[in-house]
């Protein structure tokens, strides 16, 4: 497929998001459509034809910029509704009783920030993460990851093959899943499309392993022990 065939398919299908108020999807489809383009109009050697790719290329640009705009808002915006302290070697703290019930029907499109994404039991909570949201949100549509790249020398794919697993398997789900690297990322936050955001400290990693590794506390989190951190979470104008 040419890049200007995948640039209409790509910005039709932002379109339709962003009309049906999945802005989340929208926005990436925008950007990789924008992409596209811009690869195609590079060697397209009619000026006429180039300047009114461009003329387009910027009415995409704009509603792009109008979606983050909104995005930004709503994550600066609203009140907290619900704050927990969670103290060293506290137990009883797994997700669904942490913030569960917030992840509902009405939930479309989750954006999840973790700066740390290289471990093994750091991708084992994200997939604890994602069979809650998949147990709670029957409507989920979307779901973007934002992460730092991770380089390890004895194995440079681990950090994509990874994610390219649990990518494959929302996808077979109906979830569409868009990863994107930030080396400067830094905070941690969940954005839900019904309106909550959640913030933790330690993101989702604040479980020590299970001592031993054969006891109670395995499988259910609810008997881990946890680092010390503080769970908020906000409410905001749902993001449509």
């Amino acid at each position: 497929m040419s890049n200007a065939l995948k640039a209409k398919e790509l910005l039709i299908r932002a379109v339709e998001c962003d009309q049906i108020g999945r802005i989340l999807e929208a926005q990436t489809l925008y950007t990789d459509g924008i992409t596209q383009l811009m690869d195609f109009v590079t060697g397209e050697p009619d000026e006429t034809k180039k300047k009114g790719f461009l003329t387009r290329i910027k009415e995409y640009m704009d509603r792009a910029d109008a979606i983050k705009a909104r995005i930004n808002g709503h994550l600066m915006l609203g009140e907290v509704v619900s704050h927990v302290s969670i103290e060293e070697n506290d137990m009883g703290c797994d997700y669904d009783q942490l913030f569960g019930k917030f992840l509902d029907s009405k939930t479309v499109e989750i954006l999840l920030e973790e700066p740390y994404m290289t471990q093994n039991y750091q991708y084992q909570n994200l997939v604890r993460f994602l069979e809650l949201a998949v147990t709670n949100c029957p409507n989920l549509k979307y779901f973007r990851l934002v992460t730092k790249e991770y380089q390890d020398t004895r194995n440079p794919d681990q950090q994509r093959t990874n994610l390219g697993q649990i990518q494959a398997d929302l996808e077979r789900r109906n979830i569409s899943v868009s990863i994107k690297y930030e080396d400067s990322l830094h905070d941690r936050k969940i954005f839900l499309s019904n309106g909550y955001i959640i913030k933790i400290g330690r993101g989702l990693h604040f479980y020590k392993a299970a001592n031993p590794m054969y006891s109670i506390g395995l499988v259910n989190y609810k008997f881990r022990k946890c680092l010390q951190t503080d769970v908020d979470i906000w409410r905001t104008k749902a993001a449509t």
